[in-house]
């Protein structure tokens, strides 16, 4: 429990950091963010409306103490203010429609990516010198080796402009609505695929290759030759006893990509035009949107915090030595 609690009080601190950087990064850049606001809405809104604005985002005349409270007490209150690029949708509401289709594509190809390359370093791990062990990793490291962007033009080119195996853009087609209908969810899928995949294949790589190393250490422990002595069945010792402790580190790096999915998917949301959190972060930059920039980067840091404590709570079930720790 103390551990716990410990880690508790760390990620607290550190989404206290996090909120506080988040308030000087747009003081830090070059210009004033007030001044943006004003030059993008300038002739739209009347100038009482544009005050309250600047108001709402913390960018005040006011001391700065007084604009870091007013900032603080706003989110508390999930008041991230009103997008410039999108005047004058809400902030939560431009980052909710994007959020959606990010964490679809980014879980999905994810946790697809870390169970398939994870089995594939363990089983090679366990059969360490085999035909198996000698051709795969080279292969998929290689291919992960390769830049993701250059891989995804590659896949849309061929598979979708050339031989139409695949959409081309976007997240469903652009004859349907978004609703709970059979032929909307298909078509989600079938838009969903090709990203996915071409994330998957780059990935496995890095997952097989740790996963490998981590278990190549530890079949030759002491209690994995215990449990072959035992007579136990090769399954039973490879994904028991060596397994459990080799993904260890395999589960932190997990964390952390789970973490980055809602910022890390911003090359595959440009290449194949897919509208998530990455493609309208591009959006928010190239338009000085300072508040939606805002509430991209709380939603990112924040699952990063959250993907890491939700792995720590997880160490703790998988290796009982960290409770003492």
């Amino acid at each position: 429990m103390s551990y716990i609690l410990r880690r508790l009080g760390f990620y607290l601190m550190a989404a206290w950091a996090s909120l506080t950087l988040n308030f000087f990064l747009p003081r830090l850049m070059p210009g004033d963010p007030g001044d943006a606001v004003m030059a993008r809405l300038q002739g739209q809104v009347p100038p009482e409306t544009i005050n309250a604005m600047r108001q709402a985002y913390g960018l005040s005349d006011d001391p700065v103490i007084l604009q870091y409270l007013a900032y603080m007490a706003n989110l508390f209150q999930g008041e991230f203010g009103i997008s410039i690029s999108a005047f004058p949708t809400p902030v939560t509401e431009v980052i909710f429609k994007g959020l959606t289709w990010t964490v679809l594509l980014g879980f999905t190809a994810t946790i697809i990516g870390f169970a398939v390359g994870s089995l594939l370093g363990m089983v090679s791990a366990w059969k360490r010198g085999s035909k198996l062990d000698s051709v795969m990793p080279p292969i998929v490291i290689f291919i992960g080796s390769l830049p993701y962007f250059w891989v995804a033009i590659v896949a849309l080119y061929f598979l979708s402009f050339q031989w139409g195996l695949f959409p081309l853009r976007h997240a469903y087609s652009d004859r349907l609505s978004p609703s709970f209908r059979l032929d909307f969810f298909l078509s989600v899928g079938q838009h969903l695929l090709l990203p996915a995949l071409t994330l998957i294949v780059v990935s496995i790589g890095g997952w097989l290759l740790g996963m490998r190393n981590s278990m190549i250490s530890t079949v030759s422990e002491d209690y994995v030759t215990m449990a072959e002595a035992k007579g136990l069945s090769e399954q039973r010792v490879m994904f028991k006893y060596a397994a459990r402790n080799a993904l260890l580190p395999n589960l932190t790096a997990f964390g952390m990509a789970l973490g980055f999915i809602l910022g890390g998917a911003l090359f595959t949301e440009v290449v194949f035009a897919y509208p998530g959190l990455g493609y309208q972060l591009i959006t928010a930059v190239r338009a000085l949107d300072y508040p939606l920039m805002q509430g991209l980067f709380l939603m990112i840091t924040f699952a990063v915090l959250i993907a890491n404590l939700t792995v720590d709570l997880l160490y703790v079930r998988l290796d009982p030595r960290v409770r003492g720790s």
